[in-house]
């Protein structure tokens, strides 16, 4: 009896494992924080209903100092600056406006200086004869992002929305939040997608492409005003030269390169998983909120895909990792040599293995699409969502 408890239990734990992983959810209910990045006023209310560029909540930041050296514009000494400063701290003043004039000789030499911007005198020094003038304060909006009802409000801070929608996590992205209706632009998940395939009725369009997606197809989708691409994969060079520089997958989505990019899949022509090519079909002609914001290290963030609609959310969260990775379970491998690539659980083993570091980790055996098995720490991959 013994002996079988023991093989009870190695099953048990061999059975089971957790791992955060992509969804690809047809729906479910998405809870969005739109947080300001200081305390500011927060115009909505609990039970409000947003729409994506409803603006949530706004604050000021300061402007920048201006450091204008006044006292050696009109040629007086620093302590005598305060004598032909013609403003007082704290008060505004417009860009161009004088600020400080020194008169001699009856008039015959006149020098003044203006103000660099519209702003308000923030110090005048008798002893490095500066007067800095700071720039007028500078707002900053949260919008919505998404449509839907104010389920909670953080005073001075901001406010959580919730909707309905089908959910797409991908596994790289650059560029930041935005929306757009969905367009399928290729016939497949196999398809390239080529900038001949982009047109001028793009505009604002959130284009969905299948195995690829090129440099000139990129150059041109910015060129036409598309919000966004999805892609399975991307050529690394294609990217770099996109970007005008080598870019880090670590934390993305502050890049300006005029539009978002996702990639579901991983680097290189990579087929889009058939799944979520149809998903995404399935909901062609519908807005989409986009980001393509990535972080893989600490706290995990990745580019997303959310399609607000009516149909009823199916299951929770809990629900859904209730099982955890167990053999037969999609996942992805997140980490070289194998990243990117997609297939299921084949086995996992209960004892540790050492890596080529001299570590001792759990690992897991994945039968890639290919029908290859390999075996990878079980840290380097997650479970796709379906």
């Amino acid at each position: 009896m013994k002996k079988k408890s023991v093989e009870a239990e190695k099953v048990s734990k061999e059975a089971h494992a957790y791992t955060p992983g992509l969804k690809v959810k047809r729906s479910m209910t998405i809870n969005k924080t739109r947080r300001l990045p200081i305390p500011g006023e927060v115009f909505v209310k609990v039970g409000d209903t947003v729409d994506y560029n409803t603006i949530v909540a706004r604050a000021q930041i300061r402007g920048d100092p201006e450091i204008v050296k006044a006292a050696i514009m009109l040629g007086v000494e620093a302590e005598d600056l305060p004598r032909y400063v013609k403003k007082k701290i704290d008060e505004r003043v417009s860009k161009g406006e004088v600020i400080a004039a020194y008169n001699a000789l009856f008039g015959l030499i006149k020098k003044q200086v203006v103000s660099p911007v519209d702003g308000t005198i923030e110090s005048i020094s008798n002893v490095t004869g500066q007067i800095i003038v700071r720039g007028l304060p500078m707002p900053v909006d949260v919008e919505a992002y998404i449509p839907g009802k104010v389920i909670e409000v953080m005073p001075n801070e901001g406010a959580v929305i919730s909707t309905n929608s089908a959910f797409i996590q991908g596994i790289f992205g650059i560029g930041g939040e935005t929306h757009g209706r969905l367009r399928i632009a290729v016939e497949n998940p196999q398809e390239t997608l080529s900038e001949d395939l982009i047109t001028s009725e793009d505009k604002g369009k959130v284009l969905i492409g299948g195995s690829l997606v090129t440099y000139e197809a990129l150059k041109k989708a910015v060129e036409m005003g598309v919000s966004c691409i999805v892609a399975g994969g991307i050529r690394y060079r294609d990217i770099t030269k996109f970007m005008g520089t080598e870019i880090g997958v670590a934390i993305t989505g502050e890049e300006e390169v005029g539009l978002t990019l996702i990639i579901t899949e991983g680097f290189g022509k990579m087929n889009m998983s058939q799944h979520t090519f149809d998903l995404l079909k399935k909901f062609e002609g519908y807005m989409a909120s986009v980001n393509g914001a990535t972080q893989i290290r600490a706290g995990v963030l990745r580019p997303e895909i959310i399609i607000p609609h009516s149909e009823a959310s199916k299951q929770s969260d809990e629900d859904e990792l209730a099982m955890g990775m167990q053999p037969g379970t999609p996942v992805r491998i997140i980490r070289q040599p194998y990243f990117g690539a997609i297939g299921k659980v084949f086995r996992l083993p209960v004892e540790l293995q050492k890596l080529e570091s001299e570590s001792l980790v759990r690992v897991v055996e994945v039968k890639l699409e290919n029908g290859e098995i390999v075996t990878v720490p079980r840290a380097n991959v997650e479970i796709i969502e379906e």
